[in-house]
């Protein structure tokens, strides 16, 4: 799960519906997002709208083309691989700082993580188990107590969103992926940061495959947004 923040703010709450919209795939790859359509969906006057649409361009999700407007991102595979590659880094960083950083607090929260996992698994409930992927990845970035490499993550983090489920959808996957979390959780309670990274690493580039794998077999660039999540 993302960091949990307090929205108070109508641009907030604007910013993080339309993010959520546009990570679940409620709005296609190439969509163009129009303020008016918005105020009306959301019930809101144009102003949040707008400056919310501006940290979505920021993010990443979405792209403004001049005196035309703005639409939602379509990935390539070209992306993916440098979404995955930043991941590598990011999150090997909070790797290798983490024996030096690992607190009472932050194991529990880690075995917390792999007991939600395991039970969200073992339900078949794939929305749960995605929201506890993406909580522990972005543990496993913050280990690193590095406030940059943080904010830097969280941009990575906000594109990656669009495909958190798609490198789940076989059953051979989905277990491999719990075995993997599993293996990265003890190893970095132990102290094992070599196994922890290797682990981790391979985790990360098997997603990143088995996106472009299905990406190539449906024959385009752009997931499907029925089906965008990791």
């Amino acid at each position: 799960m993302a960091k949990v923040r307090k929205v108070t703010t109508i641009r907030e709450q604007v910013y993080q519906i339309l993010r959520d919209e546009i990570c679940r795939g409620d709005y296609p790859a190439g969509y163009r997002l129009q303020e008016l359509e918005l105020t009306e969906h959301l019930n809101v006057s144009r102003s949040p709208v707008r400056e919310a649409l501006r940290q979505l361009v920021s993010d990443g999700l979405l792209i403004e083309v001049p005196n035309k407007g703005v639409y939602v991102k379509e990935f390539t595979v070209r992306d993916i691989q440098e979404i995955f590659d930043m991941r590598v880094m990011l999150e090997g960083y909070g790797i290798y700082h983490s024996k030096e950083n690992m607190t009472s607090t932050r194991l529990e929260r880690l075995l917390e993580i792999l007991r939600r996992l395991e039970e969200s698994y073992d339900a078949g409930d794939l929305e749960a188990y995605t929201r506890c992927d993406e909580e522990l990845h972005e543990r496993i970035v913050r280990l690193g107590d590095n406030s940059l490499v943080n904010d830097t993550y969280e941009r990575v983090r906000s594109m990656n969103q669009q495909f958190r489920v798609l490198s789940l959808m076989s059953q051979r996957r989905f277990t491999e992926s719990l075995d993997e979390h599993r293996t990265i959780i003890h190893a970095l309670a132990t102290g094992d940061v070599k196994t922890a990274d290797i682990v981790n690493r391979r985790h990360l580039e098997l997603a990143c495959n088995t996106v472009k794998e299905s990406l190539a077999r449906k024959g385009q660039e752009t997931p499907p947004a029925a089906e965008a999540g990791i």
